[in-house]
């Protein structure tokens, strides 16, 4: 019986700490090169209190984390930052960029990704082209569905929204909440 408790104790202490093994874009596109896969991006401000849930509760869930580090490379990119990078051969900076203040001018790579507003996930496949973009918090359990959907290019077969609806319906969460 002890052994149970040990056993249960143990699991629930590790995946209390899953975490995403978060890339910059530029060690996500080199990656891909290497060994190719999807990417997925979270864009989010450091202002921004639904980003800080989705990084405490969805990014924290172990099915979550497990998924996002087999899967894909996972970028974690400041929506407002004064990083340059760099992205189909072009770079990207912030020229709004102003120290201290509190919130910022979107990224020239944000706006690119037709990113306008925190949190929003962006799907880019094996050759760092764009699949589709997510706006919005989500929980772990309304992100589950995506996430094999778009590594197993599911998105590929479907074309009208009665066939999302129906996968979505046919979808067995593995997530409990």
């Amino acid at each position: 019986m002890r052994n149970i408790f040990s056993i249960i104790f143990l699991f629930l202490m590790t995946s209390a700490h899953a975490q995403v093994k978060w890339m910059s874009l530029e060690e996500a596109l080199s990656a891909q090169k290497v060994a190719p896969r999807k990417i997925f991006i979270d864009f989010y401000a450091e202002w921004c209190g639904p980003c800080k849930i989705m990084d405490k509760t969805t990014y924290g869930h172990p099915l979550i984390a497990k998924y996002l580090n087999e899967e894909y490379y996972a970028v974690k990119f400041d929506a407002e930052s004064r990083e340059k990078v760099t992205y189909g051969g072009r770079a990207f900076i912030n020229p709004g960029f102003e120290p201290g203040k509190r919130r910022n001018s979107l990224h020239e790579f944000t706006r690119y990704m037709n990113v306008s507003a925190v949190p929003t996930i962006v799907f880019l496949d094996e050759h760092s082209m764009p699949i589709t973009i997510l706006q919005g918090a989500f929980t772990a359990q309304e992100l589950e569905p995506y996430l094999p959907f778009m590594a197993s290019d599911g998105y590929k077969k479907i074309t009208t929204r009665e066939q999302w609806e129906n996968y979505q319906r046919k979808f067995k969460s593995s997530i409990v909440e």
